[in-house]
């Protein structure tokens, strides 16, 4: 008995292989084009704008994205003058650069708490869920990316008796 169980299972694994290779081969992108797997639908609200919120740290990012020139405005001011240094801004666009939407939509975001890095990071983190609400199919490739999943580390409080959250004070043995 033991003995036909052992086929039953590699003739199921055979069949199973088969069924495999008529499994669509490809990017993530082409394959969840091809799969019959109903899409999310478009997000927007009653001005035409997809918003969502991002988060980093301890700051909180409030996105709307609306097609447009590429314009990004971060708490009434442009992204230039808000993030001034250069990694920032990288941080910002990369989202855009991935899904090659470059120039194609404009950016007003409000900005609350944390440092200027958690911000630029809470504002990444709103418009990679803001483009998934206003283009559903671009969902599988900023997951991919790792862009839709909120960066949860935060820093670690201080504890009483200590210098710092870790970091004793210097011990002096006289």
């Amino acid at each position: 008995m033991a003995d036909e169980t052992k086929n039953d299972t590699v003739s199921d694994l055979a069949d199973l292989k088969d069924i495999a290779s008529d499994a669509p081969q490809g990017d993530s992108a082409d394959i969840a084009a091809k799969a019959d797997v109903p899409l999310r639908e478009q997000e927007l609200d009653g001005q035409g704008r997809a918003y969502a919120t991002g988060r980093r740290k301890d700051a909180t990012a409030r996105v709307w994205l609306v097609p447009g020139s590429g314009k990004i405005t971060v708490n009434g001011k442009d992204q230039e003058i808000y993030f001034a240094r250069p990694t920032l801004r990288l941080v910002i666009d990369q989202p855009f650069a991935i899904t090659e939407r470059q120039g194609q939509y404009d950016v007003i975001a409000t900005v609350k708490g944390g440092g200027l890095s958690g911000q630029a990071g809470a504002v990444k983190h709103g418009i990679s869920q803001a483009l998934t609400k206003y283009e559903p199919a671009l969902r599988s490739t900023v997951k991919a990316a790792g862009f839709l999943t909120r960066d949860s580390r935060v820093v670690e409080r201080k504890k009483y008796g200590r210098a710092k959250a870790r970091r004793s004070f210097q011990f002096s043995k006289r």
